[in-house]
């Protein structure tokens, strides 16, 4: 198991992987075939950056059985999603600010993240079967989906999933993207002001992680460094205080952690 991160020390972007002592500085492309260069940074001296730049963010609602039942919403027979705007990402301990332009409540969603690499063939995450997914899967991090929930459904003829969920930094994820972990022993959970408000198991999920990117994979191609957000379970709030400190922990992977204020 290796947790990748990416950084930003003395001005330049860098990227490796977390050691006992630091950070281990690698050449080349995270997602081609990085190499240590000898190098260790503290982890005090950088500044996280989001793991990736995702050319796309795959978001997923009603994907766990547990809040299918209580929300009393049939499960769906194949996924249901969303795409993200890019510029809702944030990085791991970025201040996120609700615009201006909006005085409604914002939610927080505890989710798993799937993100996208490389084969050694460097084969297209096209129309691929489940069996073939996991040689698609780079790893997997943590995502904290914010969401400007009285958007969402203000106008009756249309619920505006895009707009209330791709606000500019209402997408943070990280700090690292962790591999060769099973996804399905995981269990997510959110911490707001201190307290938990989301424990829940990912083997709940009602699509696994490999069934997602096989079948997103049909509809469209998917490239290195494309998250999926695996959609959330029970247990979403509100952020209701004017400073609010949110963590979104997942053993085997590590804990994101955010401000966000009104």
């Amino acid at each position: 198991m290796t947790a990748w991160i990416r950084f930003r020390h003395e001005g330049a972007a860098g990227f490796g992987t977390l050691t006992p002592t630091g950070v281990s500085v690698h050449d080349g492309e995270i997602f081609g075939h990085p190499q240590p260069n000898g190098r260790i940074i503290a982890l005090d001296e950088v500044e996280l950056l989001p793991p990736t730049a995702p050319s796309k963010i795959v978001a997923l609602w009603n994907n766990f059985h547990a809040l299918a039942a209580k929300l009393n919403h049939p499960e769906p027979p194949e996924p249901l999603y969303l795409l993200k705007a890019t510029t809702s990402v944030a990085a791991p301990g970025a201040v996120i600010r609700k615009p201006r332009s909006y005085a409604g409540k914002t939610t927080y969603e505890g989710e798993l993240g799937i993100v996208i690499g490389k084969t050694l063939t460097n084969k297209t995450c096209t129309e691929i079967s489940p069996e073939d997914a996991d040689d698609f899967i780079f790893g997997y991090t943590c995502v904290n989906d914010i969401t400007a929930s009285d958007i969402l459904n203000r106008d009756p003829t249309f619920a505006q999933w895009a707009r209330s969920k791709g606000i500019d930094g209402y997408g943070p994820f990280g700090p690292v993207i962790v591999t060769d972990v099973d996804p399905a022993t995981l269990v997510v959970r959110t911490i707001l002001n201190g307290e938990e408000r989301q424990n829940y198991p990912i083997s709940d999920m009602i699509f696994s992680a490999q069934e997602l990117v096989s079948k997103i994979s049909h509809d469209m191609t998917l490239l290195p460094g494309d998250l999926i957000c695996c959609g959330t379970s029970i247990g979403v709030g509100v952020m209701k205080d004017p400073v609010n400190t949110v963590t979104i922990a997942i053993d085997g992977i590590g804990e994101l952690t955010n401000e966000f204020r009104q």
